[in-house]
């Protein structure tokens, strides 16, 4: 368990703005990044990250130091972007602009083995077609695999966050890797 975060949330709770500035910092991108991957928005991430750190700061008293610090923000941040998902309206395009035309992303940080524009076009269609596959996930697998393989988070942790069973988690991580492996064999063929 990490004391620096449970500590400076006492602080926080007590009042202390400098140590609720300071876990802001600890967060901030990590959670834009889960935000971004689950919702593929910047303008929708950015938002999450703020409504995250407003709930975090409101409900400080009702942290409970027992558990790690990450697995209580982690839970808000994906609840959050859960809500988000479900009051969408789908309007998929396989056409538009994954990133937003803004900065980079986890995808586009990949480094090539092979430098050539050739390789670096090759490595960008695939770069693209994972991102699409992981946007069609059903949503319910969609954040299991997103905190397993972005977050690197371990399926206890998982279960914590998403607040379900580790077997249900297993579950999901599986079923949803499965239809990765299905969707990208499926766009091999064509």
């Amino acid at each position: 368990m990490n004391y620096v975060e449970t500590r400076l949330a006492k602080l926080a709770r007590n009042g202390d703005r400098r140590a609720f500035i300071d876990l802001v910092e600890l967060y901030k991108d990590k959670i834009y990044h889960l935000a971004y991957r689950m919702l593929h928005n910047v303008q929708e991430a950015e938002d999450i990250v703020q409504e995250t750190f407003l709930r975090v700061y409101t409900n400080l008293h009702r942290y409970d130091e027992a558990q790690k610090f990450s697995t209580w923000i982690y839970r808000i941040g994906t609840n959050l972007c859960i809500d988000r998902l479900r009051k969408r309206k789908p309007s998929y395009s396989l056409d538009a602009d994954v990133n937003d035309g803004e900065g980079t992303d986890w995808y586009s940080m990949l480094s090539s083995l092979d430098p050539t524009p050739e390789g670096e076009l090759l490595l960008s269609e695939t770069q693209q077609q994972v991102r699409e596959a992981i946007d069609s996930l059903p949503e319910k697998y969609k954040s299991a695999v997103i905190l397993r393989y972005m977050h690197d988070m371990s399926l206890q942790e998982i279960s914590e966050v998403l607040e379900m069973p580790v077997t249900t988690v297993k579950t999901r991580v599986h079923r949803g890797r499965e239809y990765l492996r299905q969707r990208l064999e499926r766009e091999e063929m064509l």
